[in-house]
């Protein structure tokens, strides 16, 4: 397939002081695709984040978004700072308490589409951009399963309801890439598994938009240290850790996490059953290169991806279609 990249990593370095965080990341992101990165604590998972949000710059490599214009060219942006064409959800979501949920949602689109100067002194002109927002807003609650909660206050709702609410404030700016930090850690296992349903439901939509000739909506990355999580929601697995053969590479101390997985996940759909048994060889590989290796991994025995999308062997918006998988 050609590849329809949103964002390019290339020979990310970080760190902070004497203490080495990130080394030599390089990474592309095809537009559609939900991304699992995993990784130990401590090994730079959020760093990665940061420097894609804009917050902290890396202090080696550059990072790439590619913007898609309304009149379909693609525009490549570097990453200089924060932008809009990048959204990040928490794991502790932050709702204004005095909004519902429809206005928590719509309230970025008010800072980003209109001035306090304009809705003060053109009240007809505000009132009806500001119609037109709530009904955007509406509209991404339902993408997330909360058509019927759009009244509620963030103090009436569970705290799965709560974090819907976040990730449509995430997507209504529209942004190329929406990154997810372990947004589902504080919640319990029935909730969080409503809220992987979510994640596929979006994936679907992906599908359905790249088989109807249209370009698909979201693209995501999510950091989980669930290894079961990141093969279900993600079309691929990336693993980021300390524990690779930096002395082969030649060097005298660890340089930091390096990427040392990258595979294809099988894609599930929507309210499948879960069939975890069926991920076990695919955890028993993260675990023993990611996490628990018993000896030093080189960096690209496990970055096998693009190969896996060459050999068709990867699914959903590569394979142009969900794939059930047999019980």
């Amino acid at each position: 397939m050609e590849r329809d990249i949103v964002l390019k990593v290339e020979g990310l370095s970080h760190g902070f002081g004497p203490c080495h965080v990130l080394f030599d990341m390089n990474l592309e992101v095809v537009r559609g695709e939900i991304v699992a990165l995993v990784g130990p604590s401590g090994c730079g998972k959020s760093t990665f984040f940061r420097a894609v949000v804009g917050t902290h710059l890396p202090r080696q490599g550059e990072l790439t978004v590619y913007v898609r214009r309304t009149d379909g060219e693609v525009e490549s942006k570097p990453i200089t700072g924060p932008g809009r064409d990048r959204g990040i959800v928490y794991q502790q979501y932050s709702l204004f308490p005095f909004l519902t949920a429809q206005e928590n949602v719509a309230f970025g689109l008010m800072l980003d589409q209109s001035s306090m100067p304009f809705r003060a002194l053109r009240p007809l002109a505000w009132r009806k951009l500001h119609k037109g927002h709530m009904k955007m807003a509406a509209e991404f609650l339902d993408a997330v399963e909360l058509s019927h909660a759009l009244k509620l206050y963030p103090a009436n709702m569970s705290g799965g309801m709560r974090q819907r609410v976040a990730v449509a404030q995430a997507l209504i700016m529209k942004p190329e890439i929406v990154l997810l930090d372990e947004p589902f850690g504080a919640l319990d296992e029935a909730t969080r598994e409503e809220l992987q349903d979510m994640l596929l439901n979006l994936y679907a939509e992906n599908c359905r938009a790249l088989k109807s000739g249209e370009g698909p909506p979201y693209t995501i990355i999510i950091v989980t240290h669930e290894i079961n999580e990141a093969i279900l929601v993600g079309d691929r697995v990336i693993g980021l850790t300390q524990h690779w053969d930096w002395k082969a590479e030649g060097h005298d101390a660890c340089p930091g996490a390096a990427i040392v997985y990258d595979k294809a996940a099988p894609v599930e759909l929507p309210g499948q059953e879960r069939h975890y048994e069926a991920y076990a060889q695919q955890r028993h590989e993260i675990r023993g290169t990611v996490f628990e290796p018993k000896e030093p991994i080189p960096r690209k025995l496990h970055q096998v991806f693009w190969d896996q999308v060459r050999a068709g062997q990867a699914e959903g918006i590569f394979g142009g279609k969900l794939l059930r998988r047999s019980a």
